[in-house]
């Protein structure tokens, strides 16, 4: 008897041995194997447990309108669409602890998909000839996903190839029966944050809120962070949120690093009450071994590290700004509280740094006012988000939610 078994996903009709030769590697290891044909036009070698009829049909279609649709893209949309639905309903009946998909560009289209059908925690593996590659957008990269090249994998099985097979089919099973998946015994706090070198605020609370019997998810906001919160908050596993690093939404407006354009939204959308603040709101994050996209040449900036530099917004931009986030959390269902902190939003903006900016905040903070939509409550402080005033203010708006029943007491 295996003790965990992995869906494999792929074009049978294409990727054969490939495919069979990772069932192989699993089957070695003493893995179970589920089997999951994508193809369009051919069939495979024997029989797979889901068969592409069955994909086609789980995304309201069927192969010969995949096939009478005469358009690739259009026919491998009905596959992405089916193999995602039919992955979590695998998952969810128990039959799979992981998933390891293996294509092309086309492929990993669908793989991207089906990837994110799945919950946070389940192990996720796609091995690609375009692994990590730009054309991918950070948007649509699963929060938890590992991915691998398929190096000189693009047509048949060779030593070079086998190599990155026998690795990923390692991998997802060896993190199937290794993985520690969330336990939800206390209710979770999703905070976005930034490191101490720019945000502050999480030293101070994540112990104060761990202290009262909450669980604290700390989110890195630089694209890939925040995609995580977000599907996080779409499943509804917060009991409340400090969104207190909304930069994401200023990187998706001026080009920097995206979390989508659905960043700030999901939890609003559930009900969850949002804490918000406006940490970095001034600064886009871009690539910094690349040059700074044109619009931001001439700016001020600061070389955060060789991978990132954060340049500054001017007046009008934090004004469109500080509209955006309005804009979002007016369609929120649950309390909404702003924190607007007058003395300055990040650490490197404070009176004597080197991006202060007194009247590009005062603009910013004017913005918000005028902006700030009827279902929100705006509170303005005279201190810097990385001043004490703040992490207290915060806490002690979060401990009247709780007193007053709209988040759950801890445990």
């Amino acid at each position: 008897m295996s003790d965990k078994t992995i869906l494999i996903v792929g074009t049978y009709d294409t990727k054969d041995d490939e495919l069979h030769y990772l069932a192989g590697v699993i089957a070695g290891q003493g893995g179970g194997v589920l089997s999951m044909d994508v193809s369009v036009l051919g069939d495979p070698s024997r029989p797979t447990d889901v068969s592409k009829h069955e994909v086609a049909e789980a995304g309201g279609s069927s192969i010969q309108a995949a096939i009478d649709s005469g358009d690739e893209n259009v026919a491998m949309q009905i596959m992405a669409r089916g193999a995602a639905a039919k992955a979590l309903e695998l998952y969810r009946a128990g039959r799979i602890h992981g998933v390891i998909v293996l294509g092309g560009s086309m492929g990993t289209d669908l793989a991207l998909d089906l990837c994110s059908a799945l919950p946070l925690g389940v192990p996720k593996y796609i091995v690609s000839t375009v692994s990590f590659s730009p054309m991918l957008p950070p948007d649509r990269i699963p929060a938890d996903v590992q991915m691998i090249l398929w190096a000189g994998g693009l047509y048949g099985l060779n030593s070079i190839c086998k190599a990155s097979l026998s690795q990923a089919a390692g991998a997802v099973l060896g993190a199937a029966r290794a993985v520690e998946a969330p336990v939800r015994d206390r209710p979770l706090i999703g905070m976005t944050s930034f490191g101490k070198t720019v945000l502050r605020y999480m030293v101070s609370l994540k112990p104060a809120l761990e202290a009262r019997g909450y669980e604290v998810a700390v989110f890195h906001a630089t694209g890939m962070g925040g995609r995580a919160f977000e599907s996080l908050a779409a499943e509804g596993a917060f009991a409340a949120v400090f969104d207190f690093a909304p930069q994401e939404v200023t990187n998706h407006i001026f080009g920097g690093l995206s979390a989508g354009e659905d960043r700030m939204t999901h939890a609003g959308r559930r009900g969850i009450p949002q804490l918000v603040a406006t940490g970095c709101y001034d600064l886009v994050d871009f690539v910094g071994w690349q040059p700074a996209p044109a619009a931001l040449a001439d700016r001020p900036s600061h070389a955060h590290n060789r991978l990132l530099t954060s340049a500054v917004l001017d007046m009008d931009e934090r004004r469109q700004v500080a509209r955006a986030i309005c804009g979002k959390l007016a369609g929120a269902s649950g309390p909404v509280t702003i924190l607007l902190p007058k003395g300055g939003c990040n650490e490197w903006d404070r009176p004597g740094a080197p991006l202060h900016d007194a009247e590009g905040l005062a603009a910013f903070c004017d913005e918000v006012r005028s902006a700030c939509p009827a279902n929100a409550e705006l509170v303005e402080l005279d201190a810097h988000i990385n001043d004490p005033q703040f992490s207290d203010r915060a806490l002690a708006i979060f401990d009247d939610w709780v007193a007053r029943g709209l988040v759950p007491a801890g445990a």
